[in-house]
């Protein structure tokens, strides 16, 4: 994987004025979510809560395996 470091520390000490110190310190996911990059995802829906729970159904387990 190919690094775009000129780009980065121009968004990083141009876009988001860091001093070089604040730049170096920050993890990739830090540097991404200070650019919008990784922003939240919007909450779950419903719908798509209907969809995770029928494609993944709640499982009752006995007492060998977990249960109560």
């Amino acid at each position: 994987m190919r690094i775009d470091w000129s780009g980065l520390m121009q968004m990083g000490l141009g876009h988001l004025a860091l001093h070089p110190g604040e730049f170096w310190s920050l993890t990739p996911i830090e540097l991404r979510i200070m650019l919008g990059v990784d922003k939240a995802s919007s909450p779950i829906t419903r719908h798509r809560l209907e969809e995770l729970s029928q494609a993944f159904p709640d499982v009752k387990k006995d007492a060998d395996h977990g249960g109560y």
